[in-house]
């Protein structure tokens, strides 16, 4: 870490964040979170700069995945969204959640690995209105990059100031505390998905009820 640090720096970590941001599955939080503690650990980066480079990464990101949903459209991401990760049951949530809950996706969804990573392909695809999607994207990257960096900068600083018995207590505190928030929102995220599913489902058979559609096999 030390060594792609010191040859890379901030660039980096715009890098990584834009290209996820896009529709890659790469680990862009993990990225900012041992960017803030080598921040706080070695004090050779700035944490100022770590964070602006996250949120610029997540905002153009964003942005060129939103063009690209746009382009290829619907279809062709059903035909090649598998290639991507972006299986027919991911397409069909995405498609409901946005059109029944479109900003908030685009802001809350950057706190959701799952989704972040097709929230701006999806938003594309879905034609929602490029300044509403600029709007919400900029704030969810700003509060999402800026804060995981801040948080974990501010954490890792604090536990480093402590020493013997203290310092240990500490360090088991905030991996307790962030596993056991992890695990709290892993089972209600699957919970939540698994009740979106089954509204998208009945949402796409009543709409296909009303146009006359008779439903595929």
């Amino acid at each position: 870490m030390d060594s792609l640090f010191q040859h890379y720096g901030y660039g980096v970590i715009t890098f990584v964040v834009m290209l996820e941001s896009m529709g890659l599955p790469l680990p862009a939080e993990t990225l900012i979170i041992s960017a803030s503690l080598y921040c706080a650990a070695t004090h050779h980066m700035n944490i100022g700069w770590v964070a602006v480079a996250a949120i610029i990464g997540a905002i153009i990101g964003d942005n060129i995945g939103y063009m690209i949903g746009r382009a290829v459209g619907i279809p062709l991401l059903q035909r090649y969204g598998m290639r991507i990760g972006m299986t027919p049951d991911r397409l069909l949530l995405g498609r409901f959640l946005f059109r029944r809950h479109g900003s908030e996706i685009v802001f809350f969804g950057r706190f959701i690995a799952v989704v972040r990573v097709f929230v701006a392909l999806l938003a594309g695809a879905n034609h929602m209105t490029w300044p509403r999607f600029l709007i919400f994207n900029a704030a969810g990257g700003i509060c999402w990059a800026g804060g995981y960096a801040m948080l974990t900068y501010y954490l890792g600083h604090k536990i480093m100031q402590l020493s013997g018995p203290a310092s240990v207590i500490g360090v088991i505190g905030v991996v307790a505390g962030v596993g056991g928030s992890a695990i709290f929102l892993r089972r209600n995220e699957k919970r939540l998905t698994e009740k979106a599913m089954q509204e998208a489902r009945d949402d796409m058979s009543s709409s296909d009820k009303k146009s006359g559609t008779p439903k595929s096999q």
